[in-house]
């Protein structure tokens, strides 16, 4: 039998502080260069039905080979799936992401297995979903269409890390 998706493409981390993080990654685990992204701006987003627009979250994005690590670091305590992870277990691997090529139909075959979106939304050039996959020990699992935009979007960060000399950990913004 095949999977119904995949394959895992990032690694989704909660961090409590962004930097530290960062330095970790990059000069202890040799991973970058990270591309941060402050105040991520949501075109929507929804957490159990409630619009979550106002989460103040900040992120940075690098690639290890081919699977992509993101930090994820929550600046204020609008609820969401990152303030549940944090308030059940501190920081870590909070999710699983996987591209997909059609969210809706995913969503829907997700669905009939009883597996539901937990949070979801836009974003300039893309779309996701988080699904309620975290109900034994593990990560949620994140589907993030793959957009042309999405595509050519993660391609460049995988560029950069490719030709990475290891000397700075942050791209400049």
């Amino acid at each position: 039998m095949e999977p119904l998706l995949g394959p895992v493409m990032q690694n989704g981390f909660v961090v409590a502080d962004l930097d530290a993080a960062i330095g970790h990654w990059a000069h202890t685990m040799g991973v970058g260069p990270f591309f941060v992204f402050d105040r991520v701006a949501f075109k929507e987003c929804w957490y159990r039905g409630t619009n979550a627009t106002d989460i103040d979250l900040t992120v940075a994005i690098a690639y290890w080979g081919e699977v992509q690590i993101e930090l994820i670091q929550q600046r204020n305590q609008v609820p969401s799936i990152y303030t549940d992870f944090a308030a059940r277990h501190g920081t870590g691997l909070q999710h699983m992401g996987v591209m997909s090529a059609a969210l809706d139909v995913d969503l829907a075959r997700l669905k009939a297995r009883g597996v539901l979106p937990v949070m979801h939304g836009s974003a300039p050039g893309m779309r996701f979903a988080y699904v309620a996959s975290d109900f034994h020990p593990g990560g949620m699992v994140e589907l993030i269409e793959a957009t042309p935009k999405a595509v050519e979007f993660f391609g460049r960060i995988r560029a950069a890390a490719r030709a990475w000399d290891g000397r700075t950990a942050v791209m400049p913004r």
